[in-house]
């Protein structure tokens, strides 16, 4: 069993157990002894075998092609979000070997330039690069020397004071994780990715939880509410922007921080 099977079946069963008959227009039965739907009602529904959707279910061997991936999204109800993680699981496992990333040097000379905060990750969210103002706004992300205190995934969940800084803590975390997990869908084959994962699944009881929900967020801006050192309680506003011809590179801005006297 691969890793794309296993997170593909446990997605499919997750969904499954979260609907009721009703939500599908389906006779509801006293001798159902467990919630959600069958496994029998969801297969003939999507037009499949019950025997091969168990199997799915299950992360056995098969993957659903796209147009079963699509009839299983419209049954289960997922939402484009969700869609979208569906049809990246049912590709498999990629043949690409992981290679932490490395940011061109003009790139990495412009982030240095920037004014406000900003910061370069990879596709494990490793931070790659980053200016002296992001140091100011957020100087717990670049402490450390570390392959994983240079993960900034890994420094939401696990640096004590992240929890005071960030005012929403669960909010950011949550967003971090199911951010990355769009990232994760394609590169569940690597043995760097399952690492970064079931080390914090083995640490973090919040990260083991919202892992198992399977949720995905495909966020490109928002606000980040810290409480800084020096300036207090303030907002930030973010944008992501992927960088052309570099798709697993991300560099993240942030607004100007307060005069700085």
């Amino acid at each position: 069993m691969t890793s794309t099977n296993k997170q593909l079946g446990e997605f499919l069963r997750l969904k499954r157990e979260s609907l009721s008959p009703k939500d599908l227009g389906l006779p509801v039965s006293k001798r159902r002894r467990t919630p959600g739907l069958r496994r029998e009602e969801v297969a003939e529904l999507a037009g499949i075998s019950a025997d091969w959707y168990m199997r799915l279910e299950q992360g056995r061997d098969s993957l659903p092609s796209k147009m079963t991936a699509d009839a299983l999204a419209k049954v289960l109800k997922l939402t484009p979000a969700e869609r979208s993680h569906l049809l990246r699981l049912s590709r498999g496992s990629s043949s690409r070997v992981f290679k932490k990333e490395s940011v061109p040097n003009d790139v990495v000379k412009l982030v240095q330039k920037l004014p406000t905060p900003a910061y370069v990750i990879g596709a494990r969210f490793d931070i790659l690069c980053f200016n002296s103002v992001l140091d100011e706004a957020f100087p717990e992300l670049t402490k450390g020397t570390s392959s994983l205190e240079k993960n900034i995934l890994y420094k939401i969940f696990m640096t004590p004071d992240a929890r005071t800084y960030f005012i929403n803590w669960d909010k950011e975390a949550r967003d971090m994780l199911e951010g990355f997990r769009i990232s994760y869908d394609l590169w569940a084959h690597a043995p760097e990715f399952i690492e970064l994962v079931e080390k914090l699944k083995s640490i973090s009881p919040e990260f083991r939880k919202w892992w198992k929900s399977h949720g995905v967020l495909p966020k490109v801006s928002g606000e980040k509410e810290i409480q800084h050192e020096k300036w207090g309680k303030m907002k930030l506003s973010y944008s992501l922007f992927q960088l052309v011809g570099l798709p697993d590179l991300k560099l993240v801005l942030y607004s100007p921080l307060p005069e700085r006297g």
